[in-house]
């Protein structure tokens, strides 16, 4: 724990709520004052570290609520341990990951988080926190839920796709959701119809349709909608918030509105991928649209409409990554003949903060909208603020100092996630991480990694702020 002080002078500090031209002070790896450039109170500021943050914007380290490091998917592991994954998000300005520890069938919800705990601790650059992936609703997990929350555990993710794997049946999700409406959780939904994608799936199949942009068509936009409303209507009956992750289609974002219309606490997110890419790039020559296999799978270019407006009117919350990195060589290949062979994930945990500013430069959101989706609102939802996603007195000095005027080439040449490729090679991106603090200590420095793995620590998270 760092007792020195710092002094952040000079730059733009942007929030959620405001925009003003302040000093910061930390002290203790906390936010302790900030003031004006030009007050008494700044003036007097004594302090041994003074960064010059001129011309930069200060914002709140970003907090990417869904990550999957070193996650088994489809005989293989994602790309990225907790070391690299979380030392690449320090390169792009997330100073906070909430991962997903995985319950096995089985085993206990305890035995899932212990594992990932393993794999974690004394490994990350920044800090982290846990969602728990439930794949087993028995008496017992639904008992373990309660202990998890009191734990700072506090929210669940259950999978309507993947049969055989990950998926629950409607029984076991509204038992989850009633456990979740009494214990304070947040019940979080891959909303897909898994047994109807599968029977699709096995009919192109049987068609020889085996490329990867099957991958996206099998996966209909209608059974995403289809499987978002019923998750909205079995946490109705539950009495229990829901939030969707990795919202991908116009007709899911319509189904969350509606139900946000009815006042109800319904929540979404979606991710950079869904923004930016499409289906033009599943069907890329050579097998080389797999490398862009996620699920939800990408969607042709006219849902991206959609999503934007759901993030500037709020029917959309939260913009998260989903990183879940699979080399190209190797990992991907696995599906050459079999697209549902092809392990799903994109990386991507590096490059939202990004992406999300050079969606302030094409005039889709605001800049303090920015701060909001990819900090502030991600803390809020999941029990962080207002340690995490904010600049105030008594948060945690997760700093951010952003060159709104730097240009950039996003490449696999220059990005730090332990993947073979970029899904955004070539990309032109205005703005750039300069420096980031993690509560008070460098991690980047000038445009250099100055970190260390076993600085993050663990961070236990309370309940939802939007529910509760």
């Amino acid at each position: 724990m760092t007792t020195s002080r710092t002094v952040i002078r000079g730059g733009l500090v942007i929030t959620a709520a405001d925009e003003t031209h302040a000093d910061v002070l930390i002290e203790g790896g906390r936010i302790a004052a900030l003031a004006a450039h030009d007050s008494d109170t700044a003036a007097g500021w004594t302090a041994e570290t003074v960064i010059d943050a001129t011309g930069k914007y200060v914002i709140p380290g970003g907090v990417d609520a869904h990550t999957h490091m070193e996650l088994p998917f489809g005989g293989t592991f994602a790309s990225d341990t907790f070391e690299t994954g979380t030392r690449a998000a320090a390169w792009g300005g997330t100073t906070t990951i909430v991962d997903f520890a995985v319950q096995s069938v089985g085993e206990s919800l305890r035995a899932g988080l212990d594992a990932w705990h393993a794999k974690a601790d004394a490994q990350c650059a920044i800090d982290y926190a846990f969602h728990m992936i439930v794949s087993d609703v028995t008496e017992h997990s639904l008992k373990e839920m309660d202990i998890l929350v009191e734990e700072g555990v506090t929210s669940f993710k259950l999978f309507m796709a993947y049969p055989g794997v990950f998926y629950s049946d409607d029984g076991k999700i509204l038992r989850a959701m009633q456990r979740a409406a009494g214990n304070g959780g947040l019940i979080m939904m891959h909303a897909e119809n898994g047994i109807a994608i599968d029977v699709l799936v096995q009919q192109a199949l049987a068609a020889g349709k085996t490329d990867p942009r099957y991958h996206g068509e099998v996966r209909h936009a209608l059974l995403e909608a289809e499987a978002t409303h019923r998750a909205i209507q079995l946490a109705r009956v539950a009495g229990a918030p829901l939030y969707v992750v990795h919202v991908s289609a116009e007709e899911a974002v319509a189904e969350l509105a509606a139900a946000r219309d009815l006042g109800l606490p319904v929540f979404g997110e979606t991710c950079p991928q869904y923004l930016f890419l499409s289906t033009d790039n599943l069907a890329e020559p050579d097998f080389e649209g797999a490398k862009y296999v996620c699920s939800t799978p990408l969607r042709p270019r006219e849902h991206q409409e959609a999503l934007w407006r759901g993030l500037r009117t709020n029917d959309l919350q939260v913009v998260s990554t989903d990183h879940c990195p699979f080399c190209f060589t190797g990992q991907k290949e696995l599906g050459r003949g079999d697209f549902s062979k092809i392990p799903n994930g994109l990386p991507g945990v590096e490059n939202r903060m990004d992406l999300l500013h050079q969606a302030v430069v094409d005039g889709r959101i605001s800049r303090r909208r920015w701060i909001e989706i990819a900090c502030a609102a991600p803390a809020r939802m999941f029990g962080l603020y207002p340690r995490k996603g904010a600049l105030a007195p008594g948060a945690d000095a997760d700093v951010v100092l952003y060159d709104p005027h730097a240009e950039q080439t996003l490449s696999a040449a220059t990005h730090h996630m332990n993947v073979d490729y970029s899904a955004y090679e070539g990309r032109r991106i205005t703005g750039r991480v300069d420096t980031v603090l993690s509560r008070g200590v460098p991690v980047i420095t000038s445009g250099e990694y100055t970190g260390r793995a076993g600085h993050g620590q663990y961070t236990p998270r309370g309940i939802c702020q939007y529910v509760n």
